[in-house]
């Protein structure tokens, strides 16, 4: 009986390479990593594209895009694309809507930069990142939520509910996840926290970037980044790979900006005048990674499993 039809078979070596571990989490993850610094790239191209006049209605449109793809995105019923989906609509709304209403209420209050005390004449943080430590207490207030929902997967509030025994409750019988939803969410308040945690880490009058403790959160950062990076580089799933890829990758971003805080490496990803080649090429390669990806099924383990088993019996 022929079951080719019934039974899509992967496309070749190569697919079936792609379909395994570790190339399932790497995709993703590196995906995820580059786009954080895209962000920035993107922040600093619409302001001189558009400039100080448009650069808000720029971002209220990029904004918009995202909500669009997020609409689409929850009513797709492919997991994978709409998981994706997800991801880019949380980056598109963050960067759009989020970091720049801080662009223009730092503007508007006319708060200053905050300037660099080892190297007169640069900037340590810009103002729109000093108005957004003000947010906190809203991100704080959110926490509970994500923490005590009984429908949660997330490792990481799993772990705490376990731990420290917070269910309250089974989760509900039937219950259907919207990945795009999930997903969006997941983006926005990882970005969020991040950012926040370093912001109040690199405050004069708690740490200061330059304080022996924020090198042991530099250090104990980066081992916490390799120990889920080996996990991620497990998964079989692509659609789990990529909602573990995004604190995954933004934690990792988290080692990648202290280095760029102390100097180690260069920002580059704020200078598209001068790598315009370089970003664009990185740009378009995370553009057609991420098509691809999306085009990949949910689940390929077991119809490996199935391929090897027969090619076995035939041999």
């Amino acid at each position: 009986m022929n079951t080719s039809a019934s039974t899509p078979k992967a496309q070749g070596p190569l697919a079936q390479l792609f379909y395994r571990p570790p190339y399932v989490g790497l995709v993703a993850f590196v995906v995820v990593f580059l786009v954080q610094g895209l962000g920035h790239t993107l922040m600093v191209a619409m302001e001189n594209i558009f400039g100080h006049e448009y650069i808000l209605q720029a971002a209220f449109f990029m904004g918009a895009a995202g909500t669009v793809m997020l609409f689409f995105g929850m009513k797709t019923a492919g997991e994978v694309p709409g998981t994706w989906l997800g991801f880019w609509a949380g980056t598109l709304i963050w960067t759009g809507w989020i970091e720049f209403s801080f662009v223009w209420g730092a503007d508007y209050l006319g708060v200053p930069d905050l300037m660099d005390s080892r190297n007169p004449g640069e900037i340590a943080t810009k103002n729109e990142y000093l108005v957004m430590m003000s947010s906190v207490g809203l991100m704080v207030s959110l926490l509970p939520y994500f923490l005590l929902n009984k429908e949660t997967k997330c490792n990481f509030f799993v772990w705490f509910q376990r731990r420290l025994k917070l269910r309250v409750g089974k989760p509900s019988r039937g219950y259907q996840r919207n990945f795009a939803a999930i997903t969006c969410m997941e983006t926005i308040y990882v970005l969020w926290f991040c950012y926040l945690a370093l912001l109040f880490l690199y405050e004069e009058s708690i740490l200061g970037d330059h304080h022996p403790v924020m090198y042991v959160v530099f250090f104990a950062n980066t081992v916490w980044s390799l120990y889920l990076m080996q996990r991620l580089f497990r998964f079989w799933k692509v659609t789990t790979a990529i909602r573990y890829a995004i604190p995954t990758a933004i934690i990792a971003y988290s080692s990648w900006e202290i280095l760029e805080r102390w100097g180690v490496i260069s920002d580059f990803w704020v200078q598209p005048q001068k790598y315009a080649l370089e970003l664009g090429l990185t740009g378009a390669a995370v553009l057609i990674a991420g098509f691809l990806v999306a085009k990949t099924p949910a689940h390929k383990k077991a119809e490996l499993s199935r391929e090897e088993l027969a090619a076995l019996k035939q041999g």
